[in-house]
C-alpha cells in the first residue's frame, strides 16, 4: 500500500508530516515555497551545519525558502534523543528557528513516504536511491517538484545560488 500510495505522489505538497512536537502538517501549507529538506542529526560530524542552515532561513526565509530539518538515527546511531531533546539541542546549540519535524527513517522499509519519494524524485550517485548519511539535503522548487539532491559534505552555504535561482523562478 505504501509503495502505491508514494507512486501517485506527484509533488512534495501531496505529503503529510509530523512536527517535532507531533502534531500533523500538510506540506502543502507551504505550496508557493522553495524547500530546503534535510536529514540532521544531533552528534554526526556535520552537526554544525545545523549553523548555515539556520543562516540560510534567516537570509531566505522572508523571499520565500523554508528549510525543514528531519531528525534521523539511521546512520551511526547519530540521533538518539527523543524529540524534545532533539529540539532543545538545535535551539540551544545553533538557535534553529527553522521547522524541524519528528525524527524518522530515511532509508530501508521503514523509510518515510516522503523521503522514498525525494529520493526517487532525485537519485544519488550511479541512480541510487539510498540516503547516503546525515545532512542529505533536496532542494524543492516552487510548484512541489524535486531540483536537486545535495550530498552530506555540501556545506549549506555552496546551495545559496541555486536557491536564489529557484527563489527567482
Amino acid at each position: 500500500m505504501r509503495q502505491a500510495q508514494n507512486e501517485r505522489m506527484k509533488t512534495v505538497y501531496d505529503f503529510e508530516v509530523r512536527q517535532i512536537d507531533g502534531n500533523t502538517v500538510p506540506l502543502a501549507q507551504y505550496r508557493g515555497k522553495v524547500l530546503l529538506i534535510v536529514n540532521t542529526a544531533s552528534a554526526c560530524g556535520y552537526t554544525p551545519q545545523f549553523g548555515g542552515l539556520e543562516e540560510l532561513h534567516r537570509a531566505y526565509g522572508g523571499k520565500g525558502l523554508v528549510v525543514l530539518g528531519f531528525p534521523c538515527n539511521q546512520f551511526g546511531a547519530q540521533d538518539p534523543g527523543s524529540n524534545s531533546e532533539i529540539a532543545q539541542f538545535c535551539q540551544a546549540n545553533y538557535g534553529v528557528s527553522f521547522p524541524m519535524m519528528a525524527k524518522i527513517n530515511v532509508n530501508g522499509a521503514t523509510a518515510d513516504p516522503l523521503y522514498q519519494w525525494l529520493a526517487k524524485e532525485a537519485p544519488g550517485i550511479l541512480g541510487s536511491t539510498f540516503i547516503k548519511w546525515n545532512f542529505t539535503k533536496f532542494l524543492v522548487r516552487k510548484d512541489g517538484a524535486v531540483i536537486k539532491r545535495y550530498a552530506p559534505a555540501d556545506a549549506p552555504a555552496a546551495l545559496a545560488k541555486d536557491i536564489e535561482k529557484a527563489l527567482a523562478a
